[in-house]
């Protein structure tokens, strides 16, 4: 495994999974704003391997279309939409499942390709399969979620949703941790290991980030009366710090997970604990990478400017999609600072 490191063969392995992890990274960009423009269910049946091509003709647009207008979402929200209307979300969805698919070959090919030539080590083998597993699984979840968005209700489920963009973020965060590995013990540096702060950091982040998808499932960013920039909804809710009309009468826990109100409050606060810790990390990372400590400055100080522009502005959606593309920039950013300060000084 050290032979390997230190050797240039393991820098075609480092690109190819930072280049799969910034295709993850668009791909949560796309999910996002197939989210926002409420096109997840547009497709209604999973063909893995047919469904990369779009419907061909008038013939199976008007069929696709009959398939949407029998699902909860058309009657409640979109009955009378155009065939045009259609397509419009339609496309976001082909694209977002095209692209989870190009991902799954970008990694499976060059992974296939290691192994006839033996370029991976046995340790790297076992951890880029589980890399590949996370993929697969990822798709599932995707499908998953769909699915409970297509009978009963209008939306997908909150908790669905928050579990296949964390998965996602995960993944994403996993494949810039092991190609940093890489690089990083190809110029003679140690191994990193997870420290106390970079798991604070981490852990602390990703409960930001549940939230916030569970705030987007629960379509919970309006109730902070915002609209052309409107004051009232940042730093209040409403006109009140706490606001109005939490629901507590199933318990704590149920409000903390299902309350729109107590949601959008704990992810808009929240933050500011998450940006407690990473300034900390951030800190100690300044003398041993000062690129990672700007990095971990720039992308957190930009996802707030963006939150509270996107809550004052009413969810304008191209500000709420910039909101979703900084949080998963900040997650790359938190893992590398993580990352360099697990590093051991040199490569055993």
């Amino acid at each position: 495994m050290t032979s390997f490191l230190r050797s240039g063969r393991s820098r075609p392995v480092a690109i190819w999974l930072f280049a799969v992890a910034l295709m993850v990274l668009a791909m949560v960009v796309v999910g996002g704003a197939t989210r926002l423009t409420e096109s997840g269910l547009s497709i209604t049946e999973w063909k893995p391997i047919s469904g990369v091509l779009p419907p061909l003709s008038e013939a199976d647009w008007q069929a696709e279309f009959a398939h949407y207008k029998l699902i909860p979402q058309y009657a409640a929200l979109n009955q009378g939409m155009t065939l045009e209307a259609f397509k419009g979300i339609y496309w976001w969805e082909w694209a977002h499942r095209l692209l989870g698919r190009l991902v799954g070959f970008v990694f499976a090919a060059p992974f296939v390709w290691f192994l006839i030539r033996r370029e991976l080590p046995a340790r790297l083998i076992w951890r880029c399969a589980v890399l590949f597993a996370l993929g697969g699984l990822q798709g599932a979840v995707g499908w998953w979620m769909v699915t409970s968005g297509l009978s009963q209700d209008v939306k997908v489920s909150h908790f669905r949703l928050a579990v296949h963009l964390m998965l996602a973020l995960l993944t994403l965060a996993c494949l810039a941790w092991t190609a940093l590995d890489l690089r990083a013990a190809a110029r003679g540096e140690g191994k990193a290991r997870m420290t106390g702060w970079g798991g604070l950091a981490l852990g602390a982040l990703a409960l930001q980030l549940a939230y916030g998808a569970l705030l987007a499932g629960l379509r919970a960013g309006p109730v902070a009366g915002g609209g052309w920039f409107n004051w009232q909804a940042w730093p209040l809710m409403q006109g009140l710090f706490v606001p109005a009309g939490i629901d507590w009468s199933h318990g704590a826990v149920h409000a903390f997970l299902n309350d729109p109100y107590l949601v959008h409050f704990t992810h808009r606060w929240w933050a500011w604990v998450v940006v407690a810790i990473l300034i900390v990390l951030a800190r100690r990372l300044r003398p041993l990478d000062r690129r990672a400590s700007i990095a971990i400055h720039s992308a957190f100080g930009t996802q707030i400017l963006l939150g509270i522009a996107t809550v004052m502005s009413g969810i304008a959606l191209w500000l709420a999609a910039l909101h979703q593309l900084t949080g998963a920039l900040l997650v790359l950013a938190t893992t590398w600072g993580a990352h360099r300060l697990g590093r051991t000084g040199s490569a055993k």
